[in-house]
């Protein structure tokens, strides 16, 4: 998978990409990141790509010329973009369920809002996904883009050691994780649940499914719906 990440601030990813999962992911080859700077491709003289809004009110807004030139000029005819998303606290709140759409895809570019976000004109014509991360604003796209490419890797054959990790995430099945133990198996005489401990592979199932269910009544209980 190839992800394109288009921001006025490329120095926020120092870090996130050389790290864990993400690390192995890209060293493998099964992922590729592109972090692109959106100043490279404004036309005056001091790489401004915002401007203040048309009528009252405060905040700048990203222009679209410079948007249209980057993405004029990164699209690559033959590995065409899947899905160009755009990060805004307006946009379809993000879930398990799109990170295992979007796994599937090949090619995609995330453009990360800033200010009072972008001309709607870039919305009209460019973006094909609007995605939040959850009902509050961020200073900017940056983190979102991270936590959606982080998701989105680690669902890709071949990221995780065991593959069947990621199908016993939490929200997989519109259930929470149920509780994990790991030695010793008595610790100041809190103890391990004696049926983790009966190498009953079945019964330990039934045993995972039943807390997972408990627990999201307790904790989502609007997922059961």
């Amino acid at each position: 998978m190839q992800v394109d990440i288009i921001t006025l601030f490329p120095s926020m990813f120092d870090g996130i990409f050389t790290e864990s999962i993400l690390k192995r992911a890209i060293e493998k080859g099964i992922l590729k990141v592109n972090i692109i700077n959106l100043r490279d491709y404004s036309l005056n003289k001091n790489k401004n790509v915002d401007d203040y809004a048309f009528g009252p009110g405060a905040g700048m807004v990203m222009q679209i010329e410079p948007i249209d030139n980057c993405l004029s000029k990164i699209q690559d005819l033959t590995n065409p973009f899947d899905e160009v998303i755009y990060t805004a606290p307006d946009g379809e709140k993000f879930n398990q369920k799109m990170a295992n759409d979007l796994s599937l895809k090949n090619h995609i570019c995330i453009l990360c809002g800033h200010y009072k976000g972008v001309d709607e004109r870039v919305r009209e014509h460019f973006i094909t996904k609007e995605i939040s991360i959850g009902d509050y604003v961020l200073s900017g796209g940056e983190l979102a883009a991270s936590v959606i490419v982080d998701s989105i890797a680690r669902l890709i054959p071949g990221v995780l050691h065991d593959e069947q990790s990621a199908l016993s995430d939490s929200f997989q099945d519109n259930l929470i994780a149920p509780p994990v133990y790991t030695r010793p198996a008595d610790y100041k005489g809190w103890k391990v649940p004696e049926i983790l401990l009966s190498g009953n592979d079945k019964k330990i199932e039934q045993w995972n499914i039943e807390q997972s269910i408990e627990r999201t009544k307790q904790r989502r209980p609007e997922l059961l719906k």
